[in-house]
């Protein structure tokens, strides 16, 4: 069956949006297993480290958002539809990540595991506002 011009160019944007969503969530995941690893070794880091980088509630922060991002990531990778919860959830862990890792001051090793929190939290925010959005269209 021949499709006309006008749902051809309908169908074009349509893959258009679906590319662009699909080039979102892959770099979501991405943000998020950066994230994962950059925690991961942060809290390695800080256990090397002693003293205040290895207080027992700020590597547990590190390994809460390395656990968190990692189960986001999953969740992504899956395609499950429950993957806009773990992604509001992840940019909250992170968000409370980068503050703690920002108030090392000129660490280096902070400042980087703070910069990747802050990139996958705001990746994580628009992949749930974009869920978000999908709902208020359905409706």
């Amino acid at each position: 069956m021949a499709r006309t011009h006008d749902s051809q160019a309908g169908g074009q944007e349509q893959d258009t949006e679906h590319d662009h969503e699909h080039d979102e969530l892959q770099e979501c995941i991405e943000e998020c297993l950066n994230c994962h690893i950059a925690c991961t070794t942060t809290a390695q880091y800080s256990l090397a480290q002693g003293g205040q980088h290895a207080d027992a509630d700020h590597v547990g922060l590190l390994l809460d958002c390395a656990e968190i991002c990692q189960t986001s990531a999953n969740f992504m990778l899956r395609g499950s539809p429950y993957h806009p919860i773990t992604c509001l959830a992840c940019a909250e862990v992170c968000r409370g990540c980068e503050e703690a890792c920002r108030a090392f001051g000129d660490d280096e090793q902070m400042r980087l595991c703070a910069d990747a929190c802050a990139s996958c939290a705001e990746s994580c925010e628009r992949m749930a506002e974009t869920d978000e959005e999908e709902e208020d269209e359905d409706a």
